[in-house]
């Protein structure tokens, strides 16, 4: 995380995304999976008060989709998404069903992504496994590259890692 470029953009928004109360959290909430474009006015003002400064527009939407997802998961401090979805996987016991829903998010284009992602971070929440919040901002935020190797890494984490148990 710390050789990323924008490392300190991601930790500052994460640290203010944890230090927000109840009401800001259900505000955010329930505009978990939309885009900026459908955002309600209130959740706008929150989320750019939350924005660290010099965050790429280009970039504006993936942080948002972070910040409205953040309420619905409680934070945890290691591995990628792939791994916290393994974790769940070993618990529940349900894996045909969530390996076909990890295939399908594994495949999501940036349009069908927040839907994907909003499913993936519910499953977690039901499970209760916590998700790194700012692991998973940093690999949005690379999503699109042409390698796809966040989607490779959520693979490998999930496919091929270790069973809790081992």
């Amino acid at each position: 995380m710390h050789d990323h470029p924008y490392a300190s953009q991601i930790l500052t928004f994460i640290e203010r995304l944890e230090r927000l109360d109840a009401g800001e959290r259900a505000r955010l909430k329930r505009n978990a999976g939309k885009t900026l474009a459908e955002a309600r006015d209130t959740a706008l003002a929150l989320f750019y008060r939350l924005l660290p400064p010099q965050v790429p527009e280009h970039h504006e939407e993936t942080y948002f989709l972070v910040a409205t997802l953040y309420p619905l998961a409680e934070a945890g401090s290691s591995g990628n998404l792939g791994d916290a979805l393994r974790r769940a996987r070993t618990m529940t016991r349900e894996n045909p069903g969530l390996d076909r829903r990890v295939r399908v998010l594994l495949d999501a284009d940036a349009t069908q992504l927040p839907f994907r992602l909003r499913q993936a971070i519910h499953y977690l929440a039901s499970a209760r496994i916590p998700v790194n919040w700012a692991q998973l901002l940093q690999d949005l935020l690379a999503w699109d590259h042409p390698r796809r190797w966040v989607q490779r890494e959520w693979a490998r984490a999930y496919f091929a890692g270790p069973s809790p148990e081992e």
